[in-house]
């Protein structure tokens, strides 16, 4: 008879362990922080569309998203970003990883300097008085140190584990290392893309909505945002014929 086959290491630790309260918090967290992210590009174009501004076709899509500052829908982007900012500076992270944090107040700080200090006007509007070129430049520093941020997270922090080898990781713990891997690699390009508009002077609109997706979703599937919603279906009331 052949020997019999060694169980996978990951079998040890199974069933897994029931949740804290601390790490329910900090699911939760990031959680939100996805949600956010995911709603972004979606609200900042309903709402310029709601609320039209003078000079500007209805309806139209920007060049990016950061020149919905200059529309109705400065409230939401000014918003989320300081929502998004007051997440990530308070993202506890796991104990033991100091760059959680570091990596989360530094995507934090980003975040504020994000939504303070504005791009140029999109082409038909005035920018306000009190605006410089020096606030585009402090913007686009910004954005980029931003999605660095979401990028370590989605392809660094996110995929540690205390298990070293990846074949001795639950089936589940492989399966969102890869959407966080690809989700960190989708960012990479999109920020590459949006960075060649320097040169191009093509819109962004769409690399960046591409990149703030990949951002949210990895942020959900470090969540585990599936199991509340298989919960939620679970306990609807299915009737059976």
């Amino acid at each position: 008879m052949p020997p019999p086959t060694a169980a996978p290491a990951w079998l040890d630790n199974w069933p897994p362990k029931p949740p804290t309260p601390g790490s329910l918090s900090q699911q939760g967290h990031r959680r939100l922080i996805g949600i956010l992210g995911l709603l972004l590009p979606i609200l900042v174009y309903v709402l310029a569309g709601l609320l039209p501004t003078v000079g500007m076709p209805r309806w139209r899509v920007l060049r990016s998203l950061s020149a919905y500052y200059y529309t109705g829908a400065m409230s939401v982007f000014v918003g989320v970003l300081f929502a998004l900012a007051l997440f990530l500076l308070t993202y506890p992270g796991y104990r033991e990883v100091v760059a959680d944090r570091v990596v989360g107040r530094v995507g934090g700080v980003a975040a504020i300097a994000l939504a303070l200090f504005p791009s140029s006007a999109p082409a038909g509007l005035s920018a306000p008085s009190w605006w410089h070129p020096t606030m585009a430049v402090i913007h686009l520093a910004a954005g980029v140190t931003l999605f660095t941020s979401f990028i370590l997270f989605a392809i660094w922090l996110f995929r540690k584990s205390n298990t070293p080898r990846r074949e001795d990781r639950s089936p589940d713990k492989r399966r969102r290392d890869d959407i966080c891997l690809a989700c960190g690699i989708l960012m990479i390009v999109a920020v590459l893309w949006a960075i060649s508009s320097l040169f191009t002077h093509a819109s962004i609109f769409l690399a960046e909505s591409i990149a703030i997706v990949a951002f949210a979703v990895s942020w959900l599937t470090k969540g585990e945002v599936d199991k509340p919603m298989m919960q939620f279906v679970r306990k609807l009331p299915f009737r059976k014929p």
